[in-house]
C-alpha cells in the first residue's frame, strides 16, 4: 500500500495472539532476566502474586500478528521509530489483541513519507495493557 492509499483513522484489528509461557520464560531469561519474569516463587510474593511477561516480548507477541497482515506491502521501505507505554502486567495465558490506526502522516520526500501507526492493544478483558507509536518510511506513487 503506497503512501497516498492511506488516510489518517485508517484501523485494522489484528488477530490475537496468546503469550505462552515457555516462550515468555525462555525470552526473559535470555533479555529481561529479573525474578518478577522469571523467577515463580518471588513472584509470589509481589503485588501480582504470579510472574509478569517482559513487556517487550508481551509487544511482540502482538507485532508478529501485524506482521502477518503484511500491512504495507513491497511499499514499506524501513522502520523509522517505535516508543511502546505499558499500563498493565501481562502474564503467561494473556490473549492480546491489537487495533492498529493510522495516527499522523508526513510527505517526506518524492520518494516516501512518515506513517505514524498507534497500536492499542488489549488483553481477553477488554483492558488497554500498553500502547505504541511506530513511525514507518513508506514509498510514494509514480516517484519510486
Amino acid at each position: 500500500m503506497y503512501f497516498e492509499d492511506l488516510s489518517i483513522g485508517m484501523s485494522k484489528t489484528l488477530q490475537p495472539g496468546i503469550i505462552d509461557k515457555d516462550k515468555m520464560l525462555a525470552f526473559a531469561k535470555e533479555y529481561d532476566n529479573v525474578p518478577l519474569h522469571t523467577d515463580e516463587e518471588y513472584a509470589l510474593g509481589t503485588r501480582f502474586g504470579k510472574l509478569i511477561a517482559p513487556g517487550v516480548m508481551s509487544f511482540m507477541v502482538v507485532w508478529a500478528k501485524y506482521l502477518e497482515e503484511d500491512y504495507f506491502g513491497e511499499e514499506l521501505i524501513a522502520g523509522a521509530s517505535t516508543k511502546i507505554e505499558w499500563f498493565k502486567p501481562t502474564f503467561a495465558g494473556d490473549e492480546l489483541t491489537g487495533v492498529v490506526t493510522v495516527t499522523n502522516m508526513t510527505e517526506r520526500n518524492a520518494y516516501n513519507g512518515l506513517v505514524e501507526l498507534t497500536f492499542d492493544i488489549k488483553n481477553q478483558n477488554g483492558e488497554l495493557v500498553m500502547r505504541d507509536i511506530t513511525e514507518a518510511v513508506i514509498k510514494r506513487k509514480n516517484n519510486q
